[in-house]
């Protein structure tokens, strides 16, 4: 679990205190990683509280983090700072909080950041790291896994030693998020309520934070009843409701299958849920109805036909890059989904996207 948590409108100026006392030295900079979106917006960027050699790096979240993007942080940060940094600080969504919890572990782990995609293949802590979402639904904040898309495959660095040891929850932050976007990541949120709550991996610690997650998400998506200051905070706290529910179970059917369109078409993580997720009657038939429901409220129209096109061996990829994720499986069909989902019904379900 996360060990240190700040929660609360304008906590994001509480972040020079918490750092100051983890500074190794004068010479070991922290490192922000920033999402270049916020690049020339003052209101976030003149409250980064730098100081001597400390360096924002601002970084694109157009494409899904890579492991090679990873590798590429790490070797910057070292050849431009003998002493290394005392800490990695992640500022944007998703993506750039998978960026900052991969560049920690790596800055400590010796080889490539494809070498630890898996679960419990980490041996070194990461260097200090600390979150702060500015987009609420993904759960990276609070989960012990970063995704990355490697050359082979797109799988999480799944660790002890991947969540933040400091996360700052400032709904303030989510104020500018356009609003497909927001509806996409919190589908994010709302699918992996769905999936652990319907999953074999279910237990009651799990539980507890799923239901409070979903009952978060229905606030928000279905009665929209909120302000919009109630509605930030809330989607905050079902994101880090939802991602504690998972972290402690699984995903499944929808997650799986988003990896391989990611992983083929750079499909971003959201609405690529979404898009499998529309499908999934057969596996998620209560859930599926009510995400049909919120879609319509919110005048949503998911993309159509982006698989129309490929080839069995475009299908192929996909298909494998689904079928590697063996946890996932095990915890929306159970231990003999081998004998349940088979190459041909993912095909079908992909031909129909």
């Amino acid at each position: 679990m996360v060990s240190r948590v700040v929660f609360g409108r304008g906590s994001f100026d509480q972040l020079q205190d918490i750092l100051a006392p983890k500074r190794l030295n004068v010479k070991a900079p922290f490192i922000f990683l920033v999402d270049d979106v916020f690049k020339g917006d003052s209101w976030i960027t003149s409250r980064i509280p730098l100081a001597y050699k400390d360096q924002i790096l601002y970084i694109s979240a157009n494409e899904e983090p890579t492991t090679a993007q990873v590798d590429e942080l790490v070797d910057q940060i070292i050849l431009n700072h003998n002493d290394g940094p005392s800490g990695i600080i992640g500022i944007g969504g998703g993506s750039l909080m998978d960026l900052a919890k991969a560049v920690s572990i790596m800055l400590n782990n010796k080889g490539g950041a494809k070498d630890y995609q898996g679960w419990d293949l980490v041996k070194s802590a990461a260097v200090y790291h600390v979150g702060i979402p500015t987009i609420s639904g993904t759960g990276a904040e609070v989960s012990r896994t970063t995704v990355l898309t490697g050359p082979d495959k797109k799988l999480g660095i799944n660790s002890d030693y991947t969540p933040f040891d400091q996360v700052i929850l400032d709904p303030e932050l989510t104020r500018d998020v356009p609003r497909d976007q927001w509806f996409y990541t919190g589908m994010d949120c709302y699918i992996h309520c769905i999936e652990s709550l319907n999953g074999t991996y279910l237990n009651a610690f799990s539980e507890s934070y799923g239901e409070k997650a979903y009952e978060l998400c229905k606030n928000i998506f279905v009665d929209d009843k909120l302000s919009d200051e109630e509605a930030q905070d809330q989607l905050m706290m079902a994101s880090w409701h939802g991602g504690m529910s998972i972290a402690y179970s699984q995903v499944g059917v929808a997650h799986a299958m988003s990896y391989g369109l990611s992983y083929l078409l750079g499909t971003k993580h959201g609405i690529g849920n979404c898009i499998v997720f529309d499908h999934l009657e057969d596996y998620y038939p209560e859930g599926v109805q009510l995400f049909k429901k919120m879609k319509q409220k919110h005048n949503i129209v998911l993309p159509k036909g982006i698989c129309a096109d490929l080839s069995d061996e475009q299908f192929d990829v996909m298909i494998k890059v689904a079928l590697s994720l063996e946890p996932l499986w095990e915890n929306a069909i159970g231990k003999n989904w081998k004998n349940v989902i088979t190459y041909d019904k993912l095909k079908a379900l992909y031909q129909k996207m």
